[in-house]
């Protein structure tokens, strides 16, 4: 398709097809003979008779068409029809271009910045808490984590948390310690099937699963235990 000048990298600057004047004020834009929608009269810069129109005064457009303030005549000349750009035309950075200085400090392409920015939280980010030493009250922290990896060194008891999102899921890891039958209670947020709370392997070093989804603000669902990984 034809352009003023040189070809523009990214957005689309047209010289729409020709008219012929005549004994009308309405006239179809077209573009490689496909009908052109501009979306107002401001977007097109019209010369007729060698004179620039203004926009809204001396032309409007109602869809594809170009529609004068008065009919013209035969002996008018459309001399051209530039088309400033297409309405939401975006082109594709190349490869290399987009680095840290084009970003406002709002939207840093360091990655702990686009996580502030979008209010990712690690825990959103699939983030694991491995803790070697659990034992007493223990507050998962949801915010920080999704997924927990707890070795248990006394019984545990699973306080309720106030960290937790609804939509939130993973799984917490429980690993007996080398003495084993440590055991695990619940908070009142944490629920399981049928209230039956959770029963884990005893055996020492021994490794249970116990998948979780946050179903509500204090309500946290516990799955049934994938018990004795070996």
């Amino acid at each position: 398709m034809p352009y003023i000048g040189k070809s523009p990298v990214s957005g689309g600057f047209h010289k729409l097809d020709s008219l012929t004047a005549s004994a009308t004020a309405t006239y179809a834009l077209t573009l490689g003979g496909a009908a052109y929608y501009p979306e107002t009269a401001n977007h097109l810069i019209v010369s007729l008779n060698g004179v620039t129109q203004a926009p809204q005064d001396s032309f409007t457009v109602s869809g594809s068409n170009l529609i004068f303030d008065s009919a013209l005549t035969a002996s008018d000349t459309i001399d051209y029809i530039i088309a400033l750009g297409d309405v939401y035309s975006v082109g594709t950075p190349s490869d290399g271009t987009i680095t840290a200085a084009k970003l406002d400090s709002a939207f840093s392409a360091t990655l702990a910045k686009l996580n502030t920015a979008q209010s990712f939280t690690a825990a959103q980010r699939g983030s694991t808490d491995t803790d070697t030493t659990n034992s007493g009250n223990v507050t998962l922290d949801f915010d920080t984590n999704q997924n927990f990896v707890l070795t248990l060194t006394g019984n545990v008891t699973l306080v309720n948390p106030t960290t937790e999102a609804v939509g939130q899921s993973g799984f917490i890891v429980f690993i007996q310690d080398a003495t084993g039958s440590r055991t695990v209670s619940l908070g009142t947020d944490y629920e399981t099937a049928g209230g039956s709370g959770i029963t884990l392997s005893t055996t020492a070093s021994t490794t249970d699963i116990v998948p979780y989804i946050v179903v509500a603000s204090n309500r946290i669902l516990l799955g049934a235990p994938q018990l004795a990984f070996a």
